[in-house]
């Protein structure tokens, strides 16, 4: 259980350091040349792509694909975690875990694919380049970040909240802040805010951090003997050692 333990706490940073990662070479690199607005101008990205594609290759496999390996080793050490104290909603956590992960790394293996067919095309065409990743980055970003992927994170976030606070799996804090991070990417996906989109992408960096430190620090009965109900478990474990005369006298 240990060793599962903080597996979990290991990938769960890993992937906050994927996101961060992901984070910071979106704003500093991908916004300034127009990725993100409203107005793009295919010609600048697709110009960008062919001049950083070892780079952007790179930097998609890290924000994709190993991201989603991370959860579904995450995924076991939620459910080890999560089971005892509610096991009908630690089995729907993990299956919405794996899908999550599984999106992720379609998502990630498209991006890549699309990468590749732009550069080749901008080599003998660069309208024509320009062109196709129009219509291939609005497949992806339907898939993608602001589509289906974020529509499952913040539906993830909400269960996985709820479903630690039932079994007193995780601290209360961390259990709010994932459900402010959840709610953010779903306001994000159907109402466009950019404030929204900010709140969930720097929440779910906080915490996946967060529960990293938390499984690296504590065991599942640990967490559950720090409630009233697993004091009481506790308490009576320990009357019954008593009265057989195993105690210290």
């Amino acid at each position: 259980m240990k060793n599962l333990q903080r597996m979990g706490g290991i990938v769960a940073l890993i992937g906050a350091a994927t996101n961060l990662l992901g984070a910071a070479v979106y704003a500093a690199l991908l916004v300034p040349k127009g990725f993100g607005t409203t107005n793009p101008d295919p010609s600048r990205i697709v110009a960008l792509l062919a001049d950083n594609q070892a780079t952007m290759r790179l930097w998609l496999q890290i924000i994709w694909l190993a991201f989603g390996v991370c959860l579904i080793f995450l995924s076991l050490a939620l459910h080890e975690r999560l089971k005892a104290g509610s096991p009908t909603l630690a089995q729907a956590v993990t299956i919405f875990t794996v899908a999550w992960a599984v999106l992720v790394i379609v998502v990630g293996a498209l991006s890549i694919n699309n990468l590749n067919t732009v550069v080749r095309l901008y080599d003998t065409n660069p309208t024509q380049a320009a062109t196709v990743w129009l219509t291939l980055d609005t497949v992806e970003t339907g898939l993608g970040a602001g589509g289906g992927e974020t529509i499952i994170t913040g539906l993830w976030f909400l269960l996985l909240s709820w479903a630690a606070m039932q079994a007193k799996a995780l601290p209360r804090l961390l259990n709010y802040l994932g459900m402010v991070t959840g709610l953010a990417g779903l306001t994000y996906v159907f109402l466009a805010s950019d404030a929204s989109l900010a709140v969930n992408a720097l929440g779910l960096i906080i915490w996946f951090v967060w529960l990293g430190v938390v499984m690296l620090r504590t065991s599942p009965v640990a967490a559950a003997q720090r409630t009233p109900a697993g004091r009481m478990g506790a308490d009576r474990g320990y009357s019954r050692l008593g009265s057989t005369g195993l105690t210290d006298q």
